[in-house]
C-alpha cells in the first residue's frame, strides 16, 4: 500500500465489491453477482482505490485486469470474507435441496477411475446437484480456473503444483492430492516384442531401450502436440522414437494398440478401465519417468464455498481405494 489505511473509516462493503470484481474479471458480471448496477460497482472500486492509495484494476477489451497490488491483496480479502460468511451462515448448502451445477475438467483416464465412484456419492447423498465433466485438454488448467470456465480440475499437473508451492499462501489456486500412479508401456499381446516382456510380473525379459526406440509409437497428447513427457525423457538420454499416431484420449490409445503393432504409454491405474486388459501386454518403461501424482486444483474463490467443499469431499471419497 502507498500509505497506511485507516481501517476504522474503511467501508467494508467495498471489500465485497473488490472480491466480486476479482472473481468475475468483469465489472458487469460483478455487478450482476452483487445485484448492483455497473456504475455503482465502478464507483465502489474508485472509493477503495482512494482509500488504499493504489490502482487496483486496469481496463482491457474483455473486462478488467487486476494490478499486482490487487493480486497480492485478494487472497487475504477472500479468506477473511469466506471466514466471516462461514461464521454467519455455516449450513447454507444442503446437497439434497440445492440444485447447483458443478463443472469438472479431467482426462478420460481420470474420469474412468473417479466418475463411477463420484456418481455413487451423489446417489448416496440424494444430491440435487448436476455434475458436468468436460475433457481436460491441457496439463496447465490455471487459465480455466482463473476465468471460472470450470470449478475443479482433476489430473496430474507437474508444472503447476510446484509453482503453487513457491507462491505459498499468496497463490490464488489450491491443490489437494488424490492418488499416485505410474506410466507403463502397453502393446497388444501378439506384438513381436511381447514375448520378451515382463508382463504383469509373470517373469521374462525386460523391454530394452533399443527395443523401445526401435518400435512404432502412439502418443497421447491432450494438446495435440507431437512431443510429450516420454519424448523429453528420451531426449535427455540422447534418444528419440518414431510416433506414428497422436491422439488426445487414453481410451482411444488402448483400443488402437490392442489392434496394431504400435506401443503406447498409459497410466497403470487406468489399464483395467480400458476394457482391453486381457488383450494387452504391459512392460516397465526402459527409462525413468517418476511417479504420477493425481490431484485436484481449484480457485481461491471457491475455497470456502459449501457446495464446492461438498464436491471436493465427494471426489476425494471417490478416489479412495475400494
Amino acid at each position: 500500500m502507498s500509505a497506511p489505511v485507516n481501517f476504522r473509516t474503511l467501508d467494508l462493503n467495498l471489500l465485497r465489491v473488490f472480491d466480486a470484481a476479482m472473481a468475475e474479471g468483469s465489472l458487469t458480471r460483478a455487478a450482476a453477482s452483487l445485484a448492483m448496477t455497473q456504475p455503482a460497482v465502478s464507483h465502489a472500486l474508485k472509493r477503495l482505490r482512494s482509500a488504499l492509495g493504489d490502482e487496483l484494476f486496469t481496463r482491457t477489451t474483455h473486462g478488467v485486469r487486476p494490478t499486482p497490488v490487487a493480486e497480492a491483496l485478494w487472497p487475504q480479502v477472500r479468506g477473511a470474507l469466506a471466514a466471516l460468511r462461514q461464521a454467519l451462515a455455516p449450513g447454507d448448502f444442503d446437497p439434497r435441496r440445492d440444485a447447483v451445477t458443478l463443472r469438472l475438467a479431467m482426462a478420460d483416464a481420470t474420469a474412468a477411475l473417479l466418475v463411477p465412484g463420484l456418481v455413487q456419492q451423489v446417489e448416496k447423498a440424494q444430491a440435487a446437484a448436476s455434475l458436468r465433466v468436460q475433457p481436460l485438454s491441457t496439463r496447465d488448467p490455471r487459465r480455466l480456473l482463473e476465468t471460472n470456465a470450470v470449478d475443479l480440475a482433476v489430473g496430474s499437473f507437474p508444472q503447476v503444483v510446484p509453482a503453487l508451492r513457491v507462491q505459498g499462501a499468496g497463490a490464488v489456486l489450491r491443490h489437494q492430492p488424490l492418488y499416485d500412479t505410474r506410466y507403463v508401456c502397453v502393446m497388444r499381446r501378439g506384438h513381436p516384442l511381447a514375448a520378451r516382456l515382463v508382463d504383469a510380473g509373470a517373469g521374462g525379459g525386460a523391454l530394452t531401450l533399443d527395443d523401445y526406440c526401435g518400435a512404432a509409437h502412439l502418443l497421447v497428447s491432450f494438446s495435440g502436440r507431437g512431443f510429450g513427457a516420454v519424448d523429453q525423457a528420451l531426449a535427455a538420454l540422447g534418444r528419440q522414437r518414431r510416433i506414428v499416431l497422436t491422439v488426445n484420449q487414453f481410451f482411444t490409445a488402448g483400443r488402437v494398440v490392442a489392434r496394431s503393432n504400435l506401443l503406447t504409454v498409459l497410466p497403470e491405474s487406468f489399464l483395467e478401465a480400458t476394457g482391453y486388459l486381457g488383450e494387452l501386454a504391459i512392460a516397465e518403461l526402459p527409462l525413468p519417468m517418476g511417479t504420477v501424482h493425481v490431484g485436484m486444483l481449484w480457485h481461491l474463490r471457491h475455497d470456502a464455498d459449501p457446495a464446492h467443499r461438498w464436491l471436493r469431499a465427494a471426489v476425494g471419497e471417490a478416489a479412495r481405494p475400494a
